[in-house]
C-alpha cells in the first residue's frame, strides 16, 4: 500500500458525525485514513453506522459534522455524480430495459466518452469479469452471480480510483459468495484501485481486507489488519464479533506487568494477558479462541480440568462443549486427525492453553 502525495491519506474521514434527528448520533466522531490502493472493510452488526459512513463518502448522505476528503480535497459539497466514485450495491441496481452492454456504456455516456471509447471500455471490462459473451443479454436473462459480475463491471468501467461496495454479495448463495470474494480480491490486486467495502459477514471481511474497521453503536471499536483483529482483539465486543470465542467471566485478583491473575465463578484462578481490564478487584472477561485450547496429553503447562458435555462431528474437526471454571458453554475445536482420538460425554479431561492466548478484556 502506497501513501498518497504528502502526508494526507487518499480518503480521510476527519471527526465525522451523523445524526438524522439532531439528537441521536448514528455515527460518533469517526476518524479514518485510507491509503491509495488499500482494501478496507467497514464491519459491524446492523445499525452500527458502517453503511451510513459509506453513503456519506458516496455523497448520498451529508455529514452533520466534520469533513470527508478525497485525494486531498474536501468533498462535503460535491454531488455524488461528480465525485468519480464507483458503486456496487447488494441489489445490483441494473437498468432492466437495457442490455448488459448498454448498462455498462451508460456511466461512460454520462461522462462524455465517444462511441468508440465506450465500446472499447465495455469490451475490456466484460472480459475482465469473464462475461464477454453476455453483452447482448438483458439483466433478467442472467443469474444472480452473473448480474453481480455486471454490477461490478459497471463500477469499474470508467476506471475510478475509488470503488465503494455495500454488502455486494449478500444475495448470493454460500458457494458463489465465496467464489466472488476471491474474484473481487484478485481484481483489486490487479487494478490497484482503492476499495471501501461494507459487510456484516466477518469471514468475508477476514478473507478480503487489508484492514478492517469494526463498528458498534456508531463508533469504531478497533481498526487493524485481519490477523491482528482475530488474534489480538482489544475489547470484548471485537473478541466476540470476530470469529468464535470462549468468554470466561471472572474478577482480577492481581495485576503484575502485563499479567492478570483472574478468579472465576468456581473459585479457581488462572493467569491471562492483561489487555483491557480495569484493575484489581474489577470484573473482567477472559477471551480464548476454541482452536487455541489443548486437551489431554496436549494440554500446555497451564492446565485445569473440564468435563465433556457435548460432542459434534463436523468433518474437519470435532466441536466439544465442556464445563470449564463453572462455565458450561466452553468450546474446544479438536482437529480431526483421523487417529481415532475419542472422547465421551461425561468424561473429565485436562484442558490447557498458552497464557498469551487468554486475554483479560473489559467485562
Amino acid at each position: 500500500m502506497s501513501q498518497t502525495q504528502g502526508t494526507q491519506p487518499f480518503v480521510l474521514f476527519d471527526n465525522v458525525q451523523k445524526s438524522y434527528d439532531g439528537i441521536t448520533l448514528v455515527v460518533k466522531s469517526f476518524n479514518l485514513g485510507i491509503d491509495k490502493g488499500e482494501f478496507i472493510t467497514l464491519l459491524g452488526p446492523s445499525g452500527s453506522g458502517k453503511t451510513t459512513c459509506l453513503m456519506m463518502l458516496a455523497g448520498f448522505e451529508t455529514a452533520t459534522h466534520g469533513d470527508i476528503f478525497l485525494d486531498g480535497r474536501s468533498i462535503n459539497n460535491i454531488p455524488p455524480h461528480k465525485r468519480g466514485i464507483g458503486m456496487v450495491f447488494q441489489n445490483y441496481a441494473l437498468f432492466p430495459h437495457m442490455t448488459v452492454a448498454e448498462n455498462l456504456a451508460f456511466p461512460l455516456e454520462v461522462r462524455g466518452f465517444s462511441k468508440a471509447e465506450r465500446e472499447d471500455k465495455v469490451r475490456k471490462v466484460l472480459d475482465m469479469v469473464q462475461m464477454d459473451k453476455f453483452g447482448g443479454r438483458r439483466p433478467a436473462q442472467l443469474s444472480g452471480g452473473q448480474q453481480q459480475r455486471i454490477a461490478l463491471a459497471r463500477a469499474l468501467v470508467f476506471e475510478p480510483s475509488l470503488v465503494l461496495m455495500d454488502e455486494p454479495l449478500g444475495a448470493l448463495d454460500k458457494q458463489l459468495r465465496e467464489h466472488m470474494q476471491f474474484e473481487i480480491k484478485h481484481l483489486h490486486e490487479k487494478l490497484g484501485i482503492t476499495v471501501v467495502y461494507v459487510t456484516h459477514d466477518q469471514s468475508e471481511a477476514l478473507t478480503m481486507s487489508d484492514r478492517i474497521a469494526v463498528f458498534n453503536d456508531g463508533i469504531v471499536q478497533q481498526l487493524a489488519k485481519p490477523a491482528d483483529l482475530y488474534e489480538r482483539p482489544t475489547n470484548a465486543f471485537v473478541a466476540q464479533f470476530i470469529g468464535e470465542n470462549n468468554k470466561l467471566k471472572g474478577r482480577v485478583k492481581t495485576l503484575t506487568g502485563d499479567t492478570a491473575l483472574v478468579e472465576f465463578a468456581d473459585g479457581q484462578q488462572a493467569e491471562a494477558l492483561a489487555v483491557n481490564c480495569k484493575g484489581v478487584g474489577q470484573p473482567t472477561l477472559c477471551s480464548i479462541r476454541p482452536e487455541r485450547v489443548r486437551i489431554g496429553s496436549q494440554a500446555s503447562l497451564y492446565a485445569t480440568e473440564g468435563q465433556v458435555i457435548e460432542l459434534i462431528y463436523l468433518g474437519d474437526h470435532i466441536r466439544c462443549r465442556m464445563s470449564v471454571y463453572g462455565d458450561d458453554s466452553f468450546i474446544v475445536k479438536i482437529p480431526n486427525a483421523g487417529d481415532g482420538t475419542m472422547l465421551s460425554v461425561g468424561q473429565t479431561i485436562k484442558v490447557g492453553w498458552d497464557k498469551n492466548d487468554c486475554r483479560a478484556l473489559d467485562a
